[in-house]
């Protein structure tokens, strides 16, 4: 079933109206980010992190409202939208954007959205049947700066990625950051077993500040996993145990290859099942 309904600056459309004009920021210059979200039985999941990373984003950015953009809100214009599109189950995205006129320089900082949802069958949090084989993408480093952390509109690096790896015939590749060590994945965090420990990028090293990612660390320190974030070399992915993917809409998803190396997923299964557990 195709989504009907979005809701556009809390408007409730049609899913095809046609709205953006040739001004729009967000078009014109990637001025804006995103908020990818998951529901389940008609719930939000962890509408708290993201409401944070929603609002320090929009500081960040320097876009007005970030204060009306709360748990509340989240909540409410979810719930209301999957209801009006008779949906239980689905995987969201929040676009925020400055909605002005200018050049590149915007004649002021207000702000404009768009609430999408499209189904999901799942209700719940499922490890992937068949492992990922990945490989890295060196074509384009990711650099590292303050707006490296934020799911911003101008996605260039995640969809150059994303044409090498359907020209490799891969299901998801490593990014690297501008000195050469693991970033992300082309749309997900990376979390390494290595020696009994669990590494994850720092935020430091350019990664995007996953939802996911947070729930996992913080799943790991209440089990008494080891976890670390730190500066990873690739190098480890030739030695690690293990190698998940994480982010809001699929969960956990469990990575097999890494050229000759095979990996195991006995962590991420466990992971799982205490994801689901929330």
């Amino acid at each position: 079933m195709l989504p009907i309904f979005i809701n556009f600056n809390g408007e409730i459309l049609p899913a095809d109206t046609k709205l953006l004009g040739i001004g729009n920021r967000a078009f014109k210059y990637g001025d804006g980010l995103f908020e990818s979200m998951r529901l389940m039985k008609g719930q939000l999941k962890f509408p708290e992190l993201h409401a944070d990373r929603l609002q320090r984003g929009m500081k960040l950015l320097k876009i007005d409202g970030y204060s009306q953009m709360d748990i509340w809100f989240l909540k409410e214009k979810t719930a209301d939208l999957a209801r009006r599109n008779k949906i239980k189950h689905g995987r969201l995205r929040l676009t925020v954007y400055r909605d002005a006129d200018g050049l590149y320089t915007p004649s002021h900082n207000k702000m404009g959205y768009c609430l999408e949802i499209v189904p999901m069958d799942e209700p719940r949090y499922f490890l992937n049947d068949k492992g990922l084989i990945m490989d890295l993408f060196t074509e384009l480093p990711k650099p590292t700066n303050y707006l490296s952390n934020i799911k911003t509109c101008n996605s260039l690096i995640y969809v150059m990625a994303g044409i090498y790896k359907n020209q490799n015939k891969l299901d998801d590749v490593f990014l690297l950051n501008q000195a050469g060590n693991l970033c992300e994945a082309s749309s997900s965090n990376i979390f390494i077993w290595y020696q009994k420990h669990l590494y994850t990028p720092a935020l430091s090293e350019g990664c995007v500040e996953g939802v996911m990612r947070q729930v996992v660390i913080d799943i790991a320190k209440n089990n008494n996993i080891p976890v670390t974030e730190a500066q990873i070399s690739p190098d480890i992915l030739y030695a690690a145990d293990e190698v998940f993917l994480t982010n809001a809409g699929r969960g956990i998803q469990s990575v097999i290859g890494f050229g000759v190396r095979r990996y195991f997923n006995e962590l991420s299964k466990i992971l799982v099942d205490e994801l689901n557990k929330l």
